[in-house]
């Protein structure tokens, strides 16, 4: 990197990673307008596909991977800018919840692009334990917005509608685009990937034929269903089976908080540890909170109290982000020169598989919360066991 430090090339990716998450978080508050705006029902969970629909958009990752490969990060990441702050526009302008939908759609296909040229340009700089150390950094930058986004969310609309709630990522965006453009290309032309069929299928055919990447990717996977279903329906479950609407904000961020701390010091523990062993050690305490979720769940006569649940989704939740920048770097360790392509599979098998579950799970979430400790117990469950499974293996094929 010669026109930028460590420090900022950090906290630049984090930054332009944190669109993801503001598109997501700031409009939370807002789902009651929404849906009172579009004339939809109080328990409706059209607004949680709203968060749905965003994930969907990932897809095209699968597009944009081989284009970083072939074209280079920094084209792909502005192509994203692009249209995420357009897909910004359109959903505040949308005039129906149709087109809102396919503006939130729009707006996860521009965060696509972002993602994977983001990654790439890590693993472009980083690999191993470096790079799961460096992720974690990321992510603990990235955190803020799960603790502020509500707030700031909130605040907009006390004071104006909806709309204007919508737009504010757009604002954000513009100015992270301006700084990117100070961030030089970091795949050198001379060894870029070809994009005609043969050698797209060539690549990802060696990429899926990589056990320690597909292992990997699984338990990111399978973990993101639960973790998105709480995000898409976190305020459904306060504000309507709880009937505690005022606490939503403050939940949300302190959740928030808690994942911003346990990234951070999940970068302690792979400096001390290694990335291996810290995701063992952090799968085993998910499971544990995930079948003490679901013991309370199932014995407790009536519904598990607010405070008691979330403060274990909460340990559920700060130890879902701080496996996922272990389970990233030790799935595309062995990628290479096709670090774009793995990076474009990796995030629409987790964004976009992982949301799928997780709306099938918003949908069973209407008067209890039963089937999301269900599906946490499930997926750590499976997450555990994928990473058991091979682990005698060489390191590339692990």
């Amino acid at each position: 990197m010669k026109n930028i430090s460590r420090a900022e090339f950090i906290a630049m990716m984090a930054c332009i990673e944190l669109l993801t998450a503001l598109a997501i978080d700031i409009m939370l508050p807002t789902f009651a307008d929404v849906r009172r705006h579009f004339g939809l029902s109080s328990v409706s969970a059209a607004t949680a596909r709203l968060v749905t629909f965003f994930f969907m958009g990932q897809v095209c990752q699968l597009i944009f991977g081989p284009m970083a490969d072939k074209y280079g990060r920094i084209p792909v990441m502005r192509t994203g800018f692009v249209l995420f702050i357009s897909a910004c526009v359109g959903g505040a302008l949308a005039p129906d919840i149709i087109w809102l939908s396919a503006a939130r759609f729009v707006m996860g296909v521009g965060s696509s692009a972002m993602f994977v040229s983001v990654l790439a340009c890590v693993r472009d700089r980083f690999s191993g334990n470096e790079m799961a150390r460096t992720m974690s950094l990321i992510l603990t930058i990235f955190l803020i917005a799960p603790v502020l986004a509500p707030l700031l969310g909130a605040a907009i609309l006390s004071v104006s509608n909806w709309q204007v709630v919508f737009l504010t990522p757009a604002a954000f965006a513009v100015v992270f685009f301006v700084w990117s453009l100070r961030l030089p290309e970091s795949a050198p032309a001379e060894g870029r990937q070809t994009t005609d069929v043969l050698a797209l299928v060539k690549s990802f055919r060696a990429v899926f034929s990589n056990r320690q990447f597909v292992r990997y990717t699984a338990i990111t996977t399978v973990l993101f269903a639960a973790f998105s279903s709480y995000v898409g329906s976190s305020e459904r479950i306060i504000g309507t089976i709880y009937g505690q609407p005022q606490w939503f904000v403050y939940i949300f961020g302190s959740i928030g908080f808690c994942m911003s701390l346990f990234t951070f010091m999940n970068a302690r523990l792979v400096a001390k540890f290694g990335a291996r062993r810290t995701l063992r050690m952090l799968l085993l305490v998910y499971v544990a909170g995930a079948l003490v979720l679901l013991a309370l769940t199932l014995g407790w006569q009536a519904p598990v109290p607010l405070f008691v649940l979330f403060g274990i989704i909460g340990l559920l939740q700060s130890v879902n982000v701080a496996i996922e920048p272990n389970s990233s770097s030790l799935a595309l360790e062995p990628m290479g020169d096709k670090a774009g392509m793995a990076a474009s599979i990796y995030g629409t098998s987790y964004l976009v598989i992982g949301a799928f579950l997780g709306s099938v799970i918003d949908s069973l979430l209407v008067n209890s919360t039963t089937p999301l400790a269900i599906a946490y117990c499930i997926d750590g469950c499976l997450a555990l066991g994928l990473f058991l499974w091979g682990r005698g293996a060489k390191s590339t094929n692990a």
